[in-house]
């Protein structure tokens, strides 16, 4: 078959494709002092000398994936495995040592350790991050009431944001990122906060922004949030991606590795 016909085989399979990451790799150069940084890490093969006090952290090595409009795709791994790396990187935010990505159009990532301006009460906290996701001051005050009910607010939005707990910030933050339409949104850890009714409020909406023509990119260490919202799991593995495929296969044969201790 030739490449073109290939092409649009997969096409009318999958979708259109929005991002395409070609065997991508991620370096980072550290200062690396103490015996944290010379012992265990640097057995794993992780780690390796750039130089005195300075080493080189191979954090992504060769991934290579297409995602397409109206997937959600769910991302897990070992804490340090390269999933964060990963994500930063389709945004633009880490630039590659090599390989690619390319998107049809600049990925929105959502994050909980993304900073809001804590002198600021949370009301104009969402008016700047209204303004910021390029919505118009009336829409922003329009948007007002629906943001404040979804991140349950109601009591203390006129209050400064360093008043408010690291669970009540990653909720106001999930309902200004998500009150506008994302073609590509990355969530990383936004849903690990929060009781049960906000996490399955959050997972709907998650579910509404696929539905409207968005593609979903679900790191967490929650694997019923990656079962309830995702139909796609990648798993990173020490930088590798090892795994690409259904969610519930995916997610099966991570928890047997971490059940045998791999």
């Amino acid at each position: 078959m030739a490449e073109s016909e290939q092409v649009t085989a997969v096409a009318a399979e999958h979708g259109r494709p929005v991002v395409i990451v070609d065997q991508l790799h991620v370096k980072y150069r550290i200062f690396a002092g103490g015996r944290r940084a010379r012992g265990r890490a640097s057995r794993s093969g992780l780690f390796t000398l750039g130089g005195r006090g300075v080493r080189t952290v191979h954090a992504l090595k060769g991934v290579s994936f297409t995602a397409y409009a109206n997937e959600s795709i769910g991302v897990i791994g070992h804490n340090g495995s390269g999933k964060s790396t990963l994500m930063r990187a389709i945004t633009g935010l880490t630039p590659p040592a090599a390989g690619a990505v390319y998107a049809t159009t600049r990925p929105n990532l959502l994050g909980v350790g993304a900073a809001l301006l804590p002198d600021l009460s949370g009301e104009n906290n969402i008016v700047l991050g209204g303004l910021a996701l390029g919505f118009s001051k009336g829409e922003v005050t329009g948007l007002r009431d629906e943001i404040v009910e979804f991140a349950e607010l109601q009591d203390a939005i006129e209050l400064p944001m360093r008043t408010y707990s690291s669970g009540m910030q990653a909720r106001l933050k999930f309902a200004i990122a998500t009150a506008k339409h994302h073609e590509i949104l990355i969530v990383d850890e936004a849903l690990s906060v929060g009781d049960r009714q906000f996490r399955e409020r959050s997972e709907a909406r998650i579910r509404e922004i696929r539905a409207d023509a968005g593609t979903i990119f679900l790191v967490s260490h929650s694997m019923k949030s990656i079962r309830d919202t995702c139909d796609r799991v990648l798993w990173i593995h020490r930088g590798k991606l090892r795994m690409d495929g259904p969610t519930e296969k995916v997610v099966q044969a991570y928890e047997k590795s971490r059940t045998a201790g791999r």
